[in-house]
């Protein structure tokens, strides 16, 4: 984690994990296809890292695509709820600044909507050191799509509480090889839902709780004027980055 402000918000999922399960997006399955083809492995009988893997909601979907997958998670209430929903993964307690593997672990490293709680200058040679010779390292984020007319207008009322992530961290890698992708998808929820997926984020879960409930449902009331039958379509693009390890054998095979 990159301060002591920081940490403490990525630990503070700790406290609302049950409903972190059961309110947050899951990953379309186009992300996986493009995953592997940007890999150029595919994901089932490969090793793979899910760092950051908080309830487990990526690890359940790189397992149902075939990977062996170690989960590793610094929160306590997290890792609990991970490990009740999917008791037969390993869950190691830990975070991506120190891998506590040995070089040439895994195959694959993934990070699910959790990338920024790390230090690139630690985390980025730690990802290199653990991965095996062709490995890849594969980030990505889930955001509201703001493309969209009434998600930008929820992300002007609840400003400056929301928080975007960059389509591609592709800067963080110069000395390796990278490639993005950028996918645009969406689910159907209620609004009461949709409300209890914004209040897991860290912002909303750190502040104070009648600020957060007067904010909430103000934004409650806006969205049930929009959508009277009280559903509606979620729209996220998904940002992908991955990170193809420079092993020798890969700069032997360069030009």
């Amino acid at each position: 984690m990159t301060s002591p402000v920081d940490q403490a918000r990525a630990l503070s999922f700790d406290a609302v994990a049950a409903q972190y399960a059961a309110a947050r997006p899951t990953y379309p399955p186009s992300l996986f296809d493009a995953l592997e083809e940007l890999a150029g492995r595919a994901l089932a009988g490969a090793d793979v890292l899910d760092c950051g893997a908080g309830t487990g909601i990526a690890t359940r979907q790189l397992r149902e695509r075939g990977a062996r997958v170690v989960a590793l998670e610094p929160g306590a209430g997290m890792a609990a709820e991970l490990r009740r929903s999917q008791p037969s993964v390993p869950i190691v307690r830990g975070e991506g600044n120190h891998l506590p593997f040995g070089a040439g672990s895994f195959d694959v490293i993934t990070y699910a909507q959790a990338w920024h709680w790390t230090d690139p200058a630690r985390s980025v040679p730690e990802a290199v050191r653990v991965l095996r010779p062709d490995g890849a390292l594969a980030l990505w984020w889930n955001q509201a799509d703001t493309r969209v007319g009434w998600v930008a207008e929820e992300d002007q009322r609840l400003a400056p509480f929301t928080r975007g992530f960059p389509t591609t961290v592709a800067e963080q890698f110069a000395a390796h090889r990278v490639a993005t992708r950028e996918l645009t998808w969406s689910r159907r929820t209620t609004v009461d839902e949709h409300i209890r997926n914004l209040s897991t984020h860290s912002h909303f879960v750190i502040m104070d709780p009648a600020e957060r409930t007067e904010l909430l449902d103000a934004n409650r009331a806006a969205l049930a004027r929009l959508f009277p039958d009280g559903e509606l379509d979620e729209p996220y693009r998904c940002g992908l980055t991955v990170v193809r390890s420079m092993s020798p054998r890969s700069d032997r095979h360069a030009g």
